[in-house]
Formats: C-alpha cells, structure tokens, sequence
C-alpha cells in the first residue's frame, strides 16, 4: 500500500507522531512493544460491520485521526493489523471499527470476540488524518468508505476540528443501509456546523451512489447549498478502498489542490482503510 510521506508531528497531548510500516503479522519473540488490554463491550452494526473498545493503556497517546497496530496471540504467532481509533484522545477507552474479512486471520477472531476478553495493543500510534495534516481552512470534506469511516468519528467528536473550520462535511459510503457505524450518533451532532451525508451503493437509500462521484460532479455541494469545493478555501480528507483514494487524489491534483507530503502540509490528505478488501 503506497502512503504519502507522513510528517513529524509535535501534539497538543504532547506525544510525537512519525510514519512507520505496520506489520501484518509478527513472531511470537517480536520486540515490537504491546499491551495487553482487555475488551470492555462489542457491537454488532450489520453481519459483517462491528465495532468494540477496550480498556487503554495508561501511557498510551495519540492524537485524533490516527492508527494503532492491535493483535490476538495465537499459538503459534501473533496476528497484527492496524486500525483507526474511533474513541478521541481524551477518552480512559479505545474504541475500533471493524469489517469481518472472509478467512481474514484476524478480523474473523475479533468478529468472535467476547467482553473481557484479551487483545494487545501497540505502543504507538500514527496516522495522515490528523487535523495537523491540513492547513486550517473554510470547509473540511472527509470521504470515508466502509470502515475508513473510523478516525472520522474521533475528529468529529472532538472540538478541535470546529475550532479550525466553519464546517465539517463527512460524507459515508457503504454497500447497504446497515455498514452505516455510528449513524445515530453522526445525525445527532449535525447541524450547521457538522453535515453527514451517509450514501448507499447496493439497495434503495435516500442517497444513492458513491460520495466521490458526487463530489466530482458537483451534486454534493448542490443538494447542500454550499459553494463548490475550492483549494484556496477547502480541504479534504480521503480514507476508504484504494480505488476511491486514488481516483480522489487524482482528481483533486488535477484542480489544483496539493496533497500534503514531505514537501508540506497541503490543501488534502490520504489514509487507507486498513480493513477493507471490497469496494462499496
């Protein structure tokens, strides 16, 4: 998975967040620093789409936006992949959302785990969705697909991000009604400040079809009544299915808008959904 350079970050929490590659899967005798925590409550949102959290490492920082490798010891090797915190930097719990992968080795245990149950945690998180990832503008559009929603929860449950923005525009693209995570929650903050635009590509919804074409095409910023996307005003956020990423990022640098890289902080900026192996 090809990411954008990801720079050193000094936080408000005081933690620092570098790039680093996250390991899929790790020896039983790997130095890589985890915790063991243990899992306080779990929620099922659809067959496939669950969420749960667990209790946090009393050292651990991280900042908004940002990703930590979780693992389940098995007998023969620990198995590790990254997710999106959902739950904000001044929450006493972590919370994830997850996606069960067919055969997946670790989502398909997660999808069977049970509260109190063990689950290890990474010492360090890092991540290109922070709101130091963007420099502060009018509108902040966040496109999330499947599970790429998750750190888009954490930043806009925080007052940071409308600190920094007149509004906060997250825009969900799932394949039905039920992948929507944390719709109740999302519709109960919106007003002028937050709007959500929750869409589905697969059955009957009030919006139908991908975020991404609506916002190329125009429609979003219509059925909102707000002005066009601008890179001189606006930034943007990508976090969903390589497909969707690329083509956003193609698009955005074929207007003009500079992705943020080791050049700069820039007008947009590119996470991966970590759990997502199909396309809304």
């Amino acid at each position: 998975m090809r990411r954008a350079y990801k720079p050193v970050i000094l936080t408000n929490s005081g933690c620092e967040s570098t790039s680093r590659e996250t390991p899929q899967e790790e020896s039983p005798g790997s130095t890589v620093p985890y915790t063991e925590q243990r899992i306080t409550s779990f929620r099922r949102w659809s067959e496939k789409t669950f969420s749960f959290k667990t209790t946090r490492p009393p050292a651990f920082c991280f900042e908004n936006g940002e990703f930590v490798t979780l693992g389940l010891r098995t007998e023969r090797k620990l198995i590790a992949r990254a997710y999106s915190i959902v739950s904000t930097r001044d929450a006493d719990h972590l919370e994830f959302l997850s996606i069960r992968v067919p055969n997946g080795p670790l989502s398909t245990r997660l999808a069977a785990i049970r509260q109190g149950e063990p689950i290890l945690v990474n010492s360090k998180a890092t991540g290109s969705l922070t709101l130091g990832h963007v420099r502060p503008g009018r509108n902040l559009y966040m496109l999330a697909t499947g599970t790429g929603l998750a750190p888009f929860v954490a930043l806009i449950r925080h007052p940071s991000a409308y600190e920094r923005f007149e509004r906060v525009i997250l825009v969900h693209t799932v394949r039905t009604a039920g992948d929507l995570a944390y719709r109740d929650e999302i519709e109960a903050r919106s007003g002028d400040r937050l709007r959500y635009v929750p869409t589905v590509t697969r059955e009957p919804f009030p919006t139908p079809g991908r975020g991404a074409d609506l916002f190329r095409s125009g429609e979003l910023f219509a059925s909102l009544r707000l002005p066009a996307a601008d890179a001189a005003h606006d930034r943007v956020m990508l976090c969903g299915n390589p497909h969707m990423n690329r083509e956003m990022r193609e698009y955005l640098e074929g207007e003009g808008w500079t992705m943020t890289s080791h050049r700069g902080i820039g007008d947009f900026t590119v996470e991966q959904a970590f759990v997502l192996h199909t396309s809304p």
